[in-house]
């Protein structure tokens, strides 16, 4: 997979490029830097540190099986990861996450990396993904169910699970693709909306 951009809310472009295993140093710099309420979101823990193991499993993926996507600044300051993970016994869903940094949370930076993640699916034949999410993080529930029909279902210790169908393969020039594009670059509203 390419490097390639996705578009800021306020139309400001950010690079998108695959993790690669020299990113180790980055991501624990990263994880170091969330704050305790953020890893506890992404993680369910509030660790500021991965292990060396962790490390390895998050930065060196074969990109078929489980993919992940940095998120940088132009200055290759990185803002976010977005990742799946296939499932072994349901080879056509994933579990998907995306952490980003605190300071750049409401910008646009997890809807594009959720799109750029949704892409690449597609193009592994993933058709659905799944996440574990506390059930009062109420923003990733609402984000991840702007992919697709969601199955919310809680499971105990303040969790729910989520199953997310992801939208039918389309191609690149097709009006679907090009409408789900511009509205994750916010370029249009839907009717409505604005009311």
């Amino acid at each position: 997979m390419a490097a390639g951009e996705l578009t800021l809310r306020d139309g400001s472009p950010l690079g998108v490029r695959p993790i690669e295993p020299g990113d180790k140093e980055l991501l624990q710099r990263g994880v170091e830097e969330l704050s305790p309420d953020s890893r506890y979101k992404r993680f369910l823990s509030a660790s500021p540190r991965l292990t060396d193991s962790q490390l390895r499993y998050l930065t060196e993926v074969d990109h078929h099986d489980h993919e992940a996507l940095v998120a940088m600044t132009e200055s290759g300051e990185p803002l976010g990861v977005g990742r799946w993970v296939r499932l072994p016994d349901e080879p056509d869903a994933a579990e998907v996450a995306v952490a980003v940094n605190d300071d750049w949370h409401g910008q646009g930076v997890a809807t594009g990396l959720l799109t750029r993640l949704v892409e690449r699916a597609q193009e592994e034949g993933i058709e659905r993904f799944t996440a574990t999410a506390l059930a009062s993080n109420q923003t990733v529930i609402d984000l991840l169910e702007e992919l697709g029909p969601a199955h919310v279902t809680p499971i105990g210790q303040g969790l729910v699970e989520m199953r997310i169908d992801l939208p039918a393969q389309t191609g690149a020039g097709s009006p679907l693709r090009r409408a789900l594009k511009s509205a994750a670059e916010g370029l249009f509203q839907l009717r409505g909306a604005e009311r």
